[in-house]
């Protein structure tokens, strides 16, 4: 190790962590402690207004403003109560994080002083600037007003001296700028159409939920290591770094036993987590060396998006209290094993069901078999929009790389659901049928007790898996907004279970019995969405061929694959569901090729800097002291004995000079190809310009550099290796 990383290394060792506090309380005593959850507002509010507001978030009824200036004078309260000083409506621009402008509670009182004040205008909106953030054309910068709006089905929450109030954020002349606003309108659309459904089974259905568990997988660096690592603290990956040696391939790293620092990180994280209402369940060493996961209980999917944006956050905080920095690239490290975060989804009714969990009753049966029936056909029918609904720069190195889902989207059922279908597809018969629940499964080991066996195995190698009870999607990238892929999803589902019921009720008005007419219509979905239905392995070269004559969507190219919002039946639903307009479709994805352009853009400066102005220098230097040696034994031996001595070195002299040669060359030429990129006027064909042209050959250059890690004399090699940032010591 040179002397520059065992600086950096010994002073992040030496960095005192902070004591994560043990609480005297268990966790169910200090939960929501800074949330104005229901608790909170029952005590803060008449209850006349609590009723109200509680009727807004179960029922979705109309918030009426004039309950405002209660809520807010009851959230200051509690929130000053605190120690809270400042409020900000926090809201979901289009940047994958979040936004916040504090102002604090204080206004004059007219007598040379202040008092503190927070009104229900100040509540309810706020006018943030609409043109610093991404918006793809909607607002001019001297069209500047925006509006963030109250979402009280999310509650406010404190984070350090701040009141917190998770607002949606639109423009002056009413389009979404952020993600909030889409998926709320999503949600409520699936919670209509689902209950429609639902009716034909059970007419004391009022509300469907829409819910989500995801789980978070992240790595862990040194932060002394991180600030060694120009392209970590820039990117967010390393753009260059040979395979350690020793990586994943011992296979054991997966649920081992967890680290002594990065536990302590974990159970801060975790209290902090708690405190603010996230309900962290799970925790456990992924599969990665320094790679980690943590996952919640599922909740209402509006505010599992919140806390998942909310963690992301307090992950980065809380991570350099313990000399870490957390890493959400979904592939910071080549060679291992990237970082997703599957997106666990399913709906349930206010009567307690859940509706793609298998039933006692066979009605209940038909019920579930109805539901999972109409995810597939969205998953068929908007394959491509799915895809594109989590597609991005980062999360284009984790897909299809064997170690996550492949850039096909396709749905895994299992065996027993499988034959289900099949059995369904080809029978004539109206009758109804069973779904077996877990099966029981006994061993020949006595002490150990009976097994209960889930009616499906799983599937890893799935986009979209059926996982017993819900529906796994398990190609979102680690550091995206979860809502990308909800919106998508939820805003299908609502115009597929609506026209799932307009075809059953066509059958119903024809005279067909309402179990026959729903039997008939699910088999004929059964045998459109054929085609996305695979329980195989998605990683084999055979299922790509396969998946492209089934007319699947194979593009891997992701600003075409974006081209898929903009498909005029991806359009149609979007507008007749009323979650966006082919307005905000199209500016979003003016967003979306901006942003993908930026990304590669900032890589490709950051590895030409590094390139030019580290690896070059050092390999030139190692070579001028090879070159030296070389001189010096030919004063030393006769020449027969110096040119066997020496050809080794004059071999690396060599190989060195090709490879500086060939990264000053391409890194010229990367330069050169920006610039001509960077003259497309169109967004579309810019961000295409940059994969087709740009990226390929960052991983040109990065070959060469890595060979040179090789070579180099590991003294000199400025910037820590892989089997340095992939071990924490």
């Amino acid at each position: 190790m040179s002397k520059l990383r065992f600086r950096v290394v010994e002073t992040a060792f030496k960095k005192k962590a902070v004591e994560v506090p043990t609480p005297a309380e268990r966790p169910s005593e200090y939960f929501a402690k800074y949330v104005f959850n229901r608790d909170k507002m029952f005590k803060y509010l008449s209850s006349k207004v609590y009723n109200k507001l509680v009727d807004v978030i179960d029922n979705g009824s109309t918030l009426d403003r004039s309950i405002a200036g209660e809520v807010a004078e009851g959230m200051k309260k509690w929130a000053m109560e605190m120690g809270v000083t400042h409020y900000t409506h926090w809201f979901h621009p289009l940047t994958e994080g979040t936004a916040e402008k504090h102002d604090a509670f204080i206004e004059h009182d007219g007598k040379g002083g202040v008092l503190e004040e927070f009104s229900g205008k100040l509540l309810a909106q706020q006018e943030p600037d609409a043109s610093s953030f991404p918006n793809g054309g909607i607002r001019n910068t001297f069209e500047a007003r925006g509006y963030t709006a109250w979402d009280p089905s999310s509650p406010a929450f404190i984070v350090d001296d701040t009141l917190c109030i998770p607002t949606i954020f639109i423009s002056y002349t009413g389009e979404s700028l952020d993600y909030k606003a889409p998926l709320l309108k999503a949600l409520r659309a699936v919670d209509k159409a689902a209950v429609e459904v639902c009716r034909y089974f059970d007419p004391k259905v009022k509300k469907v939920y829409s819910y989500l568990g995801w789980e978070q997988e992240y790595f862990l660096v040194d932060e002394g290591l991180y600030a060694a690592r120009p392209d970590l603290l820039l990117t967010g990956r390393t753009l260059m770094g040979h395979d350690s040696a020793k990586n994943q391939q011992l296979e054991d790293h997966y649920f081992g036993a967890i680290p002594t620092r990065v536990a302590s990180f974990m159970k801060d994280l975790e209290i902090e987590a708690l405190k603010l209402g996230i309900p962290v369940k799970t925790r456990h060493n992924e599969v990665a060396p320094n790679q980690f996961e943590l996952a919640p209980i599922f909740e209402e999917c509006n505010l599992a998006v919140d806390h998942n944006m909310l963690i992301m956050s307090l992950m980065r905080k809380v991570s350099r209290r313990h000399g870490f920095r957390v890493l959400l690239h979904e592939k910071p490290f080549k060679g291992v094993n990237g970082s997703g975060k599957h997106n666990n989804w399913s709906l349930g009714t206010d009567t307690g069901i859940l509706l793609m969990a298998p039933g006692k009753t066979q009605e209940d049966n038909l019920r579930f078999i109805t539901f999972v029936v109409n995810t597939l056909m969205v998953v068929y029918k908007h394959n491509g929009l799915l895809k594109a609904s989590i597609s991005s720069a980062t999360n284009a190195h984790r897909l299809g790389a064997n170690e996550a889902p492949p850039a096909i989207i396709s749905s895994f059922l299992g065996k027993q659901l499988s034959q289900v279908l099949d059995y369904l597809e080809t029978s004539d018969k109206d009758e109804l049928f069973t779904v077996a629940g877990k099966q029981g499964m006994k061993l020949d080991i006595p002490q150990i007790p009976e097994l209960m066996i889930d009616n499906t195995d799983r599937n890893r190698t799935s986009p979209f898996a059926f996982t017993g009870n819900r529906f796994e999607f398990r190609a979102v990238g680690s550091e995206a907004n979860c809502a990308s892929a909800m919106i998508a999803l939820n805003t299908a589902m609502a115009e597929q279970l609506a026209m799932f019921k307009q075809d059953v009720d066509a059958l119903i008005e024809k005279g067909e019995p309402k179990v026959s007419a729903i039997l008939e219509v699910i088999r004929k979905y059964i045998k459109i969405s054929k085609p996305i239905h695979f329980d195989g392995n998605g990683y084999c070269d055979e299922w790509k061929e396969e998946a492209a004559k089934r007319g699947l969507d194979c593009e891997t190219s992701v600003p075409v694959i974006f081209d898929n919002y903009l498909k005029p039946e991806t359009i149609s639903m979007f507008e007749t569901v009323g979650v966006m307009s082919q307005k905000e479709l199209e500016a979003r994805n003016e967003v979306k090729w901006e942003t993908y352009t930026k990304k590669i853009q900032i890589e490709a400066r950051v590895l030409g800097d590094l390139a030019m102005n580290h690896i070059v220098p050092v390999a030139t230097q190692y070579q001028t002291d090879l070159i030296n040696n070389v001189y010096k034994m030919k004063d030393l031996y006769p020449n027969e004995k110096w040119e066997k001595l020496s050809a080794k070195n004059l071999e690396l002299i060599e190989e060195i000079a090709d490879r500086t040669v060939y990264i000053k060359e391409h890194v010229d030429a990367m330069v050169e190809a920006r610039k001509v990129a960077n003259k497309i006027e169109h967004e579309r064909e810019k961000a295409i310009a940059y994969h087709d042209k740009i990226a390929p050959m960052l991983e040109e250059i990065r070959y060469h550099i890595d060979k040179l890690e090789l070579i180099v004399d590991n003294q000199m090699w400025t910037l820590p290796k892989y089997r340095e940032l992939l071990f924490i010591r």
